[in-house]
């Protein structure tokens, strides 16, 4: 009898503990990694021995690889990755210090401005991850509202950034806003201290469509730079693109606005500029949005050259279709080829374990973590990357040939901007809502709370990804009338960069066993009604086994 009471309860215990450990992981999981709705059954199965890899580089990517990190930890893969900044990446890989790295451009051979070079003397390729696009996040609060339908063309920009604007009352903000004038408030340009692909971006764009402008406030110097020319004290310097939304979104920073990766803004709750793009609408970085100018970047499909799959945007920077945002790009991953590479030399007799976790990531990222990023803030990689993703991927079998690859085929491959089994064409640029009338230059501004929202939800198209919110929350009012009292700029004056301490790694808890169709709520009365369960059923079936005469 004693063993029978003990079996009872050790089962109603186990019922409990196990429900315990089902709900507790998506308890804590973050928004990026329940938003998908499809099942995580088909995770990465892992093939032979694995090994921890490490890398480093770009911020801008830096939200995509966390989510993937964190959707094939369970399944043994193990990835640590640090946003350093695309400079440093490059550098790091280049060094052997780590076993890849990410960077929004490619290696730029010798760099004036740290006057080093740039280059590595590892085999590597360069393999698409994620598009995306480059978001002005901006701290505007006018009397204790904060402005959320701010739209700006891509000139008001150029001349904010390069201290032709200084203030928030000028003419140019006006007229981008059609006739809406916001009142006088100094503008604070947050901008980053490191090497930063999102800096190179940005400033390619400058360089195209605002030679003029640029050049001058770059010292004279042509083309895109890594590192901010930072003039003035109205310009404050923060490392990285972490440290430059927390700034902007410090309630101390009102009249702020920076430049980061759109999914800093959305993970803020923070509103960002409409951009102006050569169709004259003002658009948002959707993942549509993304994926439409996308389609018109050019990219380098020679296989012997170096620049194997790097991009050219200048006609992303131009294209007038109404839905496109100007400022989307690509970035990559580099990845080590040569089976002699320093840090993925395997020892005779040995499984090429880091070179087997090397190639479940990255297949895994291009695939099924596409899935993921679209409502975190970035475009899923169109078809003809992913296929020329797998040739760059075939590269690591060549390295190490008992690496298992699996099968790497369109067909088998779950990515949003293809119809699953059936690729043909880029869905997301198909299916992406054209703009409202009001977010055309001379109509507007699209009214409304929430700034994400002006270029989602009307008109036709599909459901839009989770946009960041603001509240309370303002239109920029019509005529000119100030909506009130200003809120005074508290902020510090910088006088010099401001560096904070460098991002480290993040643990990641997240598995790809976790349920995203499962709520909090739903989890949480399940184990309730269990652990209830699990406390009043053995003793009933302890009483009523004994009023039996101990027979089940």
């Amino acid at each position: 009898m004693a063993k029978r009471r003990r079996a009872i309860v050790l089962a109603g215990v186990s019922v409990y503990a196990g429900l315990l450990a089902f709900s507790g992981p998506a308890a804590n999981a973050s928004p990026a990694g329940t938003a998908a709705k499809q099942s995580r059954a088909t995770a990465i199965v892992p093939a032979g021995n694995l090994a921890q890899i490490v890398g480093t580089g770009s911020s801008w990517a830096y939200y995509a690889i966390a989510q993937w990190i964190a959707n094939v930890h369970q399944s043994g893969v193990q990835v640590v990755y640090t946003p350093t900044g695309s400079a440093a990446g490059r550098q790091d890989f280049g060094l052997a210090t780590t076993d890849f790295g990410v960077s929004d451009i490619g290696y730029q051979g010798y760099d004036p401005v740290t006057q080093t070079n740039d280059t590595s003397t590892r085999h590597y390729a360069y393999l698409p991850i994620t598009g995306g696009g480059t978001a002005f996040p901006y701290n505007i609060v006018v009397g204790g509202h904060r402005i959320t339908n701010l739209r700006l063309s891509g000139k008001t920009l150029a001349e904010i950034f390069t201290n032709h604007i200084t203030n928030w009352d000028a003419q140019a903000i006006t007229n981008d806003n059609n006739g809406r004038k916001l009142p006088s408030m100094p503008i604070i340009t947050v901008v980053p201290s490191e090497g930063s692909g999102t800096t190179a971006m940005f400033t390619r764009y400058l360089n195209f469509l605002f030679r003029s402008l640029w050049q001058p406030f770059n010292n004279g110097k042509p083309g895109m730079t890594e590192y901010w020319p930072r003039q003035g004290s109205s310009q404050v310097a923060q490392n990285g693109s972490t440290q430059i939304m927390n700034y902007v979104s410090s309630p101390n920073a009102n009249g702020a606005i920076g430049f980061a990766e759109y999914a800093y803004a959305l993970a803020s709750h923070f509103p960002v500029v409409n951009l102006e793009n050569a169709a004259g609408y003002y658009v948002l970085p959707s993942e549509y949005n993304d994926a439409v100018a996308l389609t018109q970047a050019q990219i380098n499909y020679n296989p012997a050259s170096k620049d194997y799959l790097l991009q050219n945007l200048n006609r992303v920077y131009t294209f007038n279709d109404p839905r496109a945002y100007p400022l989307a790009s690509y970035s990559y991953t580099i990845m080590p080829t040569a089976n002699s590479d320093p840090r993925m030399a395997v020892p005779s007799g040995q499984f090429p374990a880091k070179w087997q976790t090397l190639a479940k990531f990255l297949s895994y990222s291009i695939c099924q973590g596409q899935t993921y990023i679209g409502p975190i803030g970035y475009s899923a990689l169109p078809l003809n990357l992913v296929e020329a993703g797998f040739k760059q991927i075939d590269k690591i079998k060549a390295a190490a040939p008992k690496v298992s690859l699996g099968q790497l085929n369109v067909h088998n491959c779950h990515n949003p901007t293809f119809v699953f089994g059936h690729p043909s064409a880029n869905h997301l640029a198909q299916i992406a809502p054209q703009p409202p009338t009001c977010d055309k230059t001379g109509h507007g501004p699209c009214s409304g709370v929430l700034n994400a929202n002006a270029n989602h939800g009307r008109g036709s198209g599909p459901s839009p990804s989770p946009s960041p919110s603001s509240s309370p929350g303002a239109s920029l009012p019509p005529g000119g009338s100030s909506p009130g009292p200003v809120v005074p700029v508290t902020g510090p004056t910088i006088t010099g960069p401001v560096a904070g301490p460098a991002p480290t790694a993040v643990p990641i808890t997240l598995t790809s066993g976790q349920d995203p169709g499962l709520s909090k709520g739903l989890l949480g009365a399940l184990v309730l009604l269990l652990l209830l369960g699990a406390l009043v059923l053995p003793p009933l079936l302890y009483r009523r086994w004994s009023s039996r005469g101990g027979q089940p």
